[in-house]
Formats: structure tokens, sequence, C-alpha cells
């Protein structure tokens, strides 16, 4: 159960908790029913059932088909990952520092709102967890100073370590809604196992893509040299691709932001 509720957005829920705002027919989930909703269901066929009532020695008759079960709304808080190449394959300084600009803006804008963001890059032969989800931004701080760059792109390393995380999240507060950006031209040249390198990323994508995780990726090859590989690799996360040409803090953040009015609406979706 998680300990602390959200308060930026507002999702469904399964629990017990939450605001009571309106009633579905309950099926075989016979808890958290809604005895108001139950009553009128049950009502227009109160005249049918007076051998029912009389047997029961009932002045109202409810039948299992009546039942009508609670939906219920909380506050969840978002969980937004950053995945960033920081391979020698693009533009590592200015991806870092727009990232680390983005990951501060929005843990700055997530005070008493119990948001949480985290970092993921993937170099050489590994990837590795800079920033395991936090709404502390001294923490990020600390952690964002000195980051290894160069070598090659192990990208369904870090798309392999994103779905782990990722799963563990949901594990741990299941009311969470969660936000994959990732950064990256898409390139990946370095396998775990035996597949090539990018069947085993666009693999591993779609695993992410089964889990109901809302994804970005934003491609961070030049115009000139774009062979469509971040928008392959978006196409297996469902997920939309973004050009950003003028990569600043300021424009990953606002872009974030739009994300995350999006995962909200996906969520609510997929709760109903």
């Amino acid at each position: 159960m998680r300990r602390q509720a959200g308060r930026r957005s507002r999702t469904y829920t399964d629990r017990k908790r939450g605001r009571y705002i309106l009633a579905r027919p309950a099926g075989r989930r016979r808890d958290d029913l809604a005895f108001d909703a139950t009553l009128r269901t049950a009502a227009p066929f109160q005249r049918q059932r007076e051998e029912l009532k009389k047997r029961n020695r009932v002045a109202f008759a409810v039948r299992p088909s009546d039942y009508m079960r609670k939906v219920r709304v909380r506050r969840a808080a978002n969980l937004v990952l950053f995945l960033v190449d920081a391979s020698w394959s693009m533009a590592v300084a200015e991806r870092m520092q727009a990232t680390k600009g983005a990951i501060l803006s929005l843990l700055n804008d997530a005070y008493q709102r119990r948001d949480r963001v985290g970092l993921i890059t993937f170099q050489r032969d590994r990837a590795t967890l800079i920033l395991p989800p936090t709404n502390s931004v001294q923490l990020a701080e600390q952690a964002l100073r000195e980051i290894p760059v160069g070598g090659k792109t192990p990208l369904s390393a870090g798309l392999d370590l994103a779905y782990s995380i990722l799963k563990r999240e949901k594990m741990l507060h299941p009311d969470v809604l969660p936000l994959l950006i990732v950064l990256t031209d898409g390139a990946g040249n370095v396998s775990m196992g035996h597949l090539p390198p990018l069947e085993e990323a666009h693999y591993l994508a779609e695993r992410i893509a089964e889990e109901h995780v809302h994804s970005v990726v934003i491609n961070m090859e030049h115009a000139a040299f774009d062979q469509g590989l971040a928008q392959e690799l978006a196409d297996h996360l469902k997920a939309p691709c973004y050009n950003l040409t003028d990569l600043r803090a300021e424009s990953l953040y606002y872009t974030v932001r739009q994300e995350m009015q999006s995962s909200l609406l996906k969520g609510l979706e997929d709760k109903r």
C-alpha cells in the first residue's frame, strides 16, 4: 500500500480509498459495493419480487445481479524516468546539460506533489541508474554532478534496466503514473544476448509497451544523418518521437510536462 498520495494527477483506483464518484455493475466483484446505486438498480423490480420478499421476510429484495460497485478516484503521483544515451554517438555534453536542467526543473515543480524523477544512462557495455526515483532536489544535484560518458551504445541494456525499474515502481506504488523519456538516436550497437543489437532493443521496447508505460523518444540524431532509427524505436514503444533540434533544458522540460498530461489521460483510459 502506498504511504503517500500524490497531489498532481487524478486517477481511478481499485482500492477502497479515494472519493466515490460513480458506480458500475459489480459482476463477480462483490467488494466495495455502492449501496445507493444497488438499491436504485433493484427498485424497479420490487413488484416482480413479492414472493421473494415474503419468503425471505424482507421489505426490499436485492439480487446479486443488482449489485453495483463503487468507482473511486484519488490523487496519483507521476514518475518521470529519463533514459539517456551517454555514448559518443551524439552531442553528449549538450544532451546531458539539457537533461540535468529538465530533471531539476521537474523536481522543483514537484515540490509538495510527491512526483518523482529518475535517471538512467547507458554507454560502453552497460546501463547505470544514476538517480533512483526521488523527489529530493538535493539528492538529484549530488547524483548529477559527474556522469561518465563515451564508448558504444548499449541501448538494449538501458531499456532492460528501465523496464526493471518501472516494474518495481509499479509493484511498490500501484497507482503511479509512469512516464519514460528516452533521449537517443536509436542506433544501439551492443547486445546483452544472442540477438542483434537493434532486434534486442526493439523486443525490450515492446515489453515496456505491454506494461502500458507511456513513453516518449527524443531523437538526438542530426537531421542530415537521421536514418529513422529513433522513430523505429518509438514505434516499438508505441510512443511519439520528437526531434528537438534546439535541445535546451527549457524545451525538454515543457515537452515532458506536455507528455505528463498525456500520460494522465492514457492512464485513466487504461484503468476504466
